[in-house]
C-alpha cells in the first residue's frame, strides 16, 4: 500500500514541525524517518557553509586591500 498525498503531508508537517508521528505503520515510519533524516543533513550543512565562509571572505578582502 502507497501513502497518499493527503497523508504524505500529514507526515511532511509532523516531522518539520518536530512532532511526534503516533503509527506503528512501516511505510509511515520510513518516510517519516527520511524527512527528518533529510533535515537533519540540512542543518549539518548549513552549519558547515555558515559564517565560516562569509568570514573568510571578508579577512581576505581586508588584507588584500591593505597589502
Amino acid at each position: 500500500m502507497t501513502l497518499s498525498p493527503y497523508r504524505m503531508h500529514r507526515i511532511y508537517i509532523a516531522a518539520t514541525m518536530n512532532y511526534g508521528l503516533g503509527s506503528d505503520n512501516s511505510e509511515e515510519l520510513a518516510y517519516y524517518n527520511k524527512i527528518r533524516n533529510e533535515m537533519d543533513d540540512i542543518k549539518k550543512d548549513s552549519v558547515k557553509k555558515g559564517v565560516y565562509p562569509l568570514f573568510s571572505i571578508y579577512w581576505k578582502r581586508i588584507l588584500i586591500n591593505k597589502i
